[in-house]
């Protein structure tokens, strides 16, 4: 995981397209306490009515409503471009040194501490596009820098980015800030 996949093959590890085959097997399923990690649209509007932190993960053209999706990829998935009210822009990436391996805790501290203002004793949640940038954030606050109440946004901005009625921040349209009640076109 410390590194992902362009760590795997340069340092000339296996690699295969085959695809495996497994014995089919019953599991019981388990109750989640999916609460403790995950939030929710009404957890993340009433995290905004209290000031709660949150981390914006994507880039900072998504982050300016610029792009609707990552860098290089189709523009779907949300009608509206732009952030979640007073949210604080750190792409994911920018945990990563460029061997893709996570930086050291204290370049973290820098970055999430000294740079923005958060406190392990926080209760910070992260989003991005889908959950799956943001689930790297989410790894590095609490299990990196020790941080005891991190969520991951679980609808994060394709889900916020659709919504009717909740507060959208757009610096691409003049710094537009409110709650966009209808849009048409």
């Amino acid at each position: 995981m410390d590194g992902g996949r362009l760590k795997w093959i340069a340092e000339g590890r296996e690699l295969t397209k085959d695809v495996p085959s497994f014995a089919a097997v019953e599991y019981p399923v388990a109750q989640r306490t999916d609460y403790k990690i995950r939030a929710f649209r009404d957890q993340v509007l009433e995290h905004i009515k209290g000031n709660g932190p949150l981390v914006d993960v994507r880039s900072p053209q998504e982050f300016k409503g610029e792009l609707l999706h990552m860098p290089g990829s189709p523009q779907e998935g949300a009608l509206r471009g732009g952030h979640i009210k007073g949210a604080r822009s750190v792409p994911w990436s920018r945990a990563v040194a460029e061997d893709g391996t996570f930086k050291p805790a204290e370049a973290l501290r820098e970055i999430y501490e000294q740079e923005q203002g958060l406190s392990p004793e926080d209760n910070v949640i992260a989003y991005c596009r889908i959950g799956e940038r943001s689930s790297h954030t989410w790894f590095v606050l609490t299990y990196l820098l020790g941080y005891n109440s991190v969520r991951n946004y679980d609808g994060s901005w394709t889900e916020w980015g659709n919504l009717v009625g909740v507060p959208i921040v757009n610096p691409s349209k003049g710094g537009r800030q409110g709650i966009l009640i209808c849009q048409r076109g």
